[in-house]
């Protein structure tokens, strides 16, 4: 085994796939990326709901995907059932979404993997760093550990676990206790940190189903001075395909023309895999009184976990408890084409076995329902994001970078999303190049990384619409657009995927330049066609029939985004100028806030606490003012003038 590298990354999860692959691309040397995980068999992993994307999150998979990334990829290989969500509403706020077989998702991500020269795989556990200093330059890692142990309440006696196979991911394993070095570190431990989950009253240290925590991680993490939190997350029960009686449950369908995620997906061979169909359920007022009268039994309810849970995504006790309804929808997902498997999507629950099997069999359709493995809720230690820069490196150790719910974050797609910032800067570091951030009017991205470094998760964070505000500029299907060409400028658009990508997206400029054109010279009953496409009862369909065969349907639908929301672009950009002198004023590393007279005290403790990079980044800080600004920034002129710094 190699003793050398130039970046390690920690974690084959979708935050250390995605910084792996972003390395890649960039170093484009062989042997130049260790990733090193527990089980390589489980790189992809979908450990929760089989599905990518969502509102906002489909931003974020788009996005991953126009800066060379491969979340898009894996989904367009293996979904069973794409659709766009909130098509009643504008482009701005729609999402696309797919259920994947997770199966054919997790094999796919380990194909791409394995394609890349760049990447060794090593099966171990790190649970030192190397140190130089106050720079990481390496990991100890040692030979993982066995899986934990399941105790018998926490799934059916006749169930097995379904593990995504290796196939042709090669790697090797970490035999004795060795040492890594490397110039950069990614850390992404996704919940095992000191992971613990709960059903009922049973306890079981692991971060996912069957797999055993990372415990000397989280106390050489508190030894070096990090602050450590603990939240939570949940999963719902699986119960057997077969055994659900589908015949008067409703349907939910997939979209008849679906959209792919990836730009590099081709039409011929899109969607890759046979679509399938999903039902619904609910919950009955049976069963919320069964659920009241176990309240003392749920661990969330009893003390017996400490960690915050989503407030988005509560689980089925806290909705009975929460919310006067009648009923909950719930949504019976497949797991997978060949698989026996479906996901009850709705009833994250830890509540006891018992009464987990009670509750389903009182759901319509589900009452002969066999359970192959029980909800439960699972919390681990974070590292509070205030101690990462909008890059994820760590401010206490350079060289050491965080990226997925290692920083409070909830969700494949977050967690991919910094994967790849961190995977860029790991290596930007390391060639001495400056940091690479996305702004919040450039990307979702950026917005995620900002709300980390400005504000502390007190809950597992999730993307919303809501959070970007702006949205309009930031759609879906703009995301090449926005990005591609940055990806280009930084080099992460290499090998065959990258000029695949690149002769994509200059064909598709080429389209949206003629087709601004051709709306510009046509009329419509004597209208001219730009000011048609104003009108609400013109809509995407008309135009996608009108051009018909002419345009890719992906640039008609930007083209005629674009146009609907002009006006309120135009004014957008220019609010994006008049903010653009504070969001990019730097904020100079010498600052003591405790010494700038006249601010208050409770500003001078946030802005220490953070460390913001920009004045933009202080003014999103909770309990700093337009005034406490104004103070900073008169100290800071006058600091210049003594630290010999021109203005």
């Amino acid at each position: 085994m190699r003793s050398e590298y130039q970046i390690i990354v920690i974690g084959g999860g979708h935050a250390g796939a995605e910084a792996a692959w972003a390395a890649a691309n960039l170093l484009r040397e062989p042997h130049s990326v260790a990733l090193v995980t527990a089980n390589p068999s489980r790189i992809g992993a979908m450990s929760c709901n089989p599905a990518i994307g969502g509102l906002a999150k489909g931003q974020l998979v788009r996005e991953i995907d126009a800066l060379g990334g491969l979340m898009g990829l894996a989904a367009d290989a293996s979904g069973i059932m794409f659709k766009m969500l909130n098509t009643s509403r504008g482009p701005a706020v729609r999402g696309p979404r797919c259920q994947c077989d997770k199966d054919a998702y997790a094999a796919e991500v380990q194909r791409l993997i394995s394609s890349r020269v760049e990447i060794d795989v090593i099966a171990g556990r790190v649970d030192e760093f190397l140190l130089e200093g106050d720079r990481v330059a390496g990991v100890r890692i040692f030979p993982p550990e066995s899986r934990a142990p399941l105790p018998v309440t926490s799934i059916c006696a006749a169930a097995t676990e379904l593990e995504s196979r290796a196939g042709d991911l090669q790697f090797e394993q970490a035999e004795t206790p060795s040492e890594l070095r490397a110039a950069a570190t990614v850390l992404t431990t996704g919940t095992f940190m000191r992971g613990l989950m709960h059903t009922g009253e049973t306890k079981t240290p692991g971060g996912r189903f069957g797999e055993a925590p990372a415990i000397g991680i989280s106390k050489t993490l508190m030894d070096l001075g990090f602050e450590l939190g603990r939240l939570k997350t949940g999963t719902p029960p699986r119960i057997s395909k077969d055994s659900i009686d589908w015949a008067n449950l409703p349907e939910q369908v997939g979209d008849v023309e679906p959209v792919p995620f990836s730009d590099l997906s081709e039409p011929e061979h899109f969607p890759a895999l046979a679509q399938h169909t999903c039902r619904m359920t609910h919950t009955t007022h049976e069963i919320h009184t069964l659920i009241r009268a176990n309240l003392h039994r749920a661990p969330m309810f009893t003390g017996q976990i400490d960690g915050s849970g989503p407030r988005y995504c509560p689980s089925i006790e806290d909705k009975v408890e929460r919310f006067d309804r009648d009923q909950h929808t719930v949504f019976l997902e497949p797991e997978g084409l060949d698989s026996d498997w479906v996901y009850c999507n709705g009833i994250s629950t830890s509540l006891p076995g018992d009464v987990q099997r009670a509750m389903v069999r009182l759901m319509p359709g589900c009452a002969q329902a066999k359970i192959l493995r029980l909800g439960y809720a699972v919390e681990y230690d974070v590292v509070r994001p205030h101690q990462i820069r909008a890059t994820g490196e760590t401010k206490r150790l350079a060289g050491l970078f965080l990226a997925g719910q290692i920083n409070g974050t909830s969700g494949y797609e977050e967690a991919a999303a910094q994967g790849l910032v961190a995977g860029v800067n790991a290596v930007r570091s390391l060639r001495g190049q400056d940091a690479w951030m996305l702004g919040r009017d450039e990307a979702y991205i950026g917005v995620l990384m900002d709300d980390l470094v400005t504000k502390t998760p007190t809950e597992p964070y999730r993307m919303f619409t809501s959070r970007a505000e702006h949205r309009l500029l930031l759609r879906a299907d703009n995301a090449a657009d926005r990005l591609t060409p940055k990806a280009q400028e930084i080099g992460l658009l290499s090998g065959e995927l990258g000029e695949r990508r690149i002769k994509r997206f200059r064909q598709r400029q080429d389209q949206i330049a003629r087709l601004n054109v051709e709306i510009d010279s046509r009329r419509i009953g004597g209208v001219p066609l730009s000011k048609v496409l104003k009108r609400q009862e013109y809509s995407e369909h008309d135009l996608l029939d009108d051009l018909a065969g002419t345009y890719d349907p992906g640039v008609v639908r930007t083209v005629l985004a674009d146009r609907i929301y002009s006006d309120y672009i135009v004014r957008q950009r220019n609010e994006i100028r008049r903010h653009r002198d504070l969001e990019q004023r730097a904020l100079p590393d010498w600052l003591n806030y405790e010494q700038i007279e006249g601010l208050r005290a409770e500003a001078a403790e946030a802005l220490a606490r953070y460390c913001p990079s920009t004045f933009g980044q202080a003014s999103r800080l909770e309990g700093v003012t337009p005034a406490d600004l104004s103070l900073v920034a008169v100290y800071v002129r006058r600091g210049r003038r003594v630290h010999g710094v021109s203005p």
